[in-house]
């Protein structure tokens, strides 16, 4: 009897142990998805000789900077994994070269520590060169991995001093490379280059530029991006169309992103099966200086190059995005074995650079593919135009119609009163 208690408690023993062994394997993988997922946010903040100027509500630039990054950093959703990056910290001296490669990690992007990050910070002075373009390439290497939604915010108070490395195209090759990471930009001088540079950078990206001048300003903003790196949001997913429809990648329902030439066509593959229904739209940005009158057109033709339907759009200057779509339902079957038919989706631009602008990397473009099942014959087809609207106006008939009645009897029995009297 106690052989058989000892031998079942054993047995239990080692259930137990396996059981932690598995679960304890269980929890690292968990970890290390969720971690994989965690957004990410790299400050890049400017510590050349200039923040040393007293205009920001009678303090320094710098001095306004690391109140607002001690506000920010109080403030830092637990989920988001934060990193410092500095510009201009480490090289006082006049030797371009070296300035231009002053650029450093000052807390590495990850989990937050509070009292790390803002010892760290407090050590800054204002230094050196202004290396924008080299900081921005260091800062999105230091994003690299993950899936999460991944973010830049760089705070300066001047233009880049490290030319021809121009921040501008820095951001448009980051964008091109699809990897999903958006620069904001916050300047600390109301310049107009400045905000030119600035605004450049961001819009590449598909970021934001403000110009701040005051510390509440700064440090609000600021607090305002990191929150948003933690919105869940759809992240496009990177994909290289061809010119030719043969060679063309297949795409299922998602948003997508490319980058096409200037007067360049693109071609995307979509399968639609018999009662569905193709949902398709493109964006394209124009991240650079163009000449006015462009146009954007989506084209859906079949694998023989006939045209099924096309939408269009076109612009003279006034928005720096041209958007169009368009839907094609495919017609039911009787044969239930009907094979999908291939539809090829076209996109084409009419932009040109303007004078001296370069024109690689391509313009940004990003589409949306819906495929969804056709809309039903018996409640969703238009009645002579009006669809459901019928409801509406019957029911608009039969109020004005007992309201006529209404008056009508009122205006009798008034009448016979009048006369009574």
């Amino acid at each position: 009897m106690i052989t058989r208690q000892r031998l079942a408690a054993g047995v239990c023993a080692l259930l137990a142990a396996l059981a932690a062994g598995i679960a304890v394997p269980a929890g690292a993988v968990a970890d290390e998805t969720t971690a994989r997922n965690a957004p990410k946010v790299d400050l890049v903040l400017d510590v050349s000789g200039s923040m040393r100027a007293r205009d920001i509500d009678g303090g320094s630039r710098m001095a306004a900077a690391k109140q607002a990054f001690n506000e920010v950093l109080d403030a830092t959703p637990e989920e988001v994994q934060l990193g410092i990056r500095t510009l201009g910290a480490n090289y006082p001296g006049n030797d371009r070269k070296t300035g231009c490669k002053d650029t450093a990690q000052l807390y590495p992007v990850g989990p937050l520590n509070r009292t790390d990050a803002k010892t760290a910070v407090a050590t800054l002075q204002p230094t050196g060169w202004t290396p924008i373009g080299p900081a921005l390439l260091k800062a999105a290497d230091d994003l690299n991995g993950g899936s999460g939604t991944r973010r830049i915010v760089l705070i300066t108070d001047g233009e880049d001093t490290c030319a021809p490395l121009d921040p501008c195209e820095v951001a448009r090759e980051i964008a091109a490379k699809g990897v999903g990471l958006t620069i904001d930009t916050l300047g600390l001088v109301p310049d107009t280059k400045l905000s030119k540079q600035l605004s450049c950078i961001a819009e590449a990206t598909g970021g934001t530029y403000t110009s701040v001048q005051h510390k509440t300003e700064l440090s609000g903003k600021v607090n305002q991006l990191v929150d948003r790196t933690a919105d869940k949001v759809v992240t496009p997913v990177a994909v290289d169309g061809t010119a030719q429809c043969a060679t063309a990648p297949t795409l299922k329902s998602g948003l997508y992103t490319d980058r096409e030439e200037f007067g360049q066509h693109r071609f995307y593959r979509v399968d639609v099966k018999p009662g569905q229904e193709l949902r398709a739209s493109v964006s394209v940005s124009a991240d650079r200086q163009v000449n006015p009158d462009y146009g954007v057109t989506l084209r859906a033709i079949t694998v023989h190059g006939r045209e099924i339907v096309r939408g269009e759009a076109t612009g003279s200057g006034r928005t720096d995005v041209l958007s169009t779509g368009l839907r094609y339902p495919k017609a039911e079957s009787d044969d239930e074995n009907a094979p999908a038919e291939t539809v090829c989706l076209q996109v084409a631009n009419s932009f040109s650079p303007a004078s001296g602008v370069k024109t690689t990397p391509g313009l940004p473009l990003e589409l949306t593919v819906d495929v969804v099942h056709g809309p039903d014959p018996a409640g969703d087809v238009a009645s002579f135009g009006l669809g459901r609207g019928w409801w509406l106006l019957g029911a608009l008939v039969l109020a004005g119609f007992l309201a006529g009645v209404l008056w009508g009897w009122l205006s009798r029995w008034r009448v016979a009163i009048w006369r009574t009297n």
